[in-house]
């Protein structure tokens, strides 16, 4: 899942960012609305953890154009103004959800996660394939009943190559699903993270190497 965090206060948005990122999210961070619509015109996100009062561009500005572009992309509104009205007033802009500040993390953490599956074609809350077991929900993967311990990537890689349900599924598209934008587009992670998944996975390979496409697990 990716999500892009758009927050002036920068402590903040650095909080959320780690904590989503924490949770095996794909997290980018920009500070003003200016810079959320041109990283929302060039990139897919599932959910935009969006603030209200932004320089530059309006954080309501921001999220009415994201709804009429069409995109499958969910709004979570992030914001100080609780009260009644301005959760409405934010609900009929077209967000998908409400959150005012403070907040409790795993409460923000549960939200952008409902909001992600949303975006998404429905998947069940536990995906399974060859004896691999991915409890979505625990964060709790196994093989053949074997508990795996795996790092957020690894899990997040995990989840695309069983989402896939089979299919081939591109380093390419890993990347994009799995890292955020600071990521070097020539970056040999994904290779990296394989291995090491494909290690704690163990014998016999479950993981294919399908030659100049890709990976699935058949």
């Amino acid at each position: 899942m990716r999500v892009l965090v758009v927050e002036d206060d920068g402590l903040l948005a650095d909080a959320v960012a780690e904590g989503l990122r924490d949770a095996s999210l794909a997290v980018d961070v920009v500070h003003d609305g200016a810079a959320a619509l041109e990283r929302c015109a060039v990139n897919e996100y599932d959910v935009v953890v969006l603030d209200r009062d932004l320089p530059a561009v309006h954080g309501d500005t921001v999220c009415r154009r994201i709804v009429a572009s069409g995109a499958d992309t969910r709004v979570l509104l992030l914001t100080a103004a609780a009260e009644v009205p301005d959760r409405v007033s934010g609900l009929e802009l077209g967000a998908d959800d409400y959150l005012a500040k403070p907040f409790a993390f795993a409460e923000l953490v549960a939200r952008v996660r409902a909001l992600g599956r949303r975006s998404r074609p429905a998947s069940p809350p536990v995906l399974e394939r060859s004896g691999v077991r991915l409890d979505l929900g625990r964060r709790e993967a196994s093989r053949e009943g074997r508990p795996l311990s795996l790092s957020h990537k690894e899990f997040a890689v995990l989840e695309e190559l069983l989402r896939a349900d089979g299919t081939v599924v591109s380093a390419e598209d890993l990347l994009e699903r799995a890292w955020d934008e600071n990521i070097n587009p020539f970056t040999n992670v994904v290779r990296v993270t394989l291995s090491g998944l494909r290690r704690k996975l163990a014998d016999p390979a479950v993981i294919e190497t399908v030659p100049k496409s890709g990976y699935r697990i058949p």
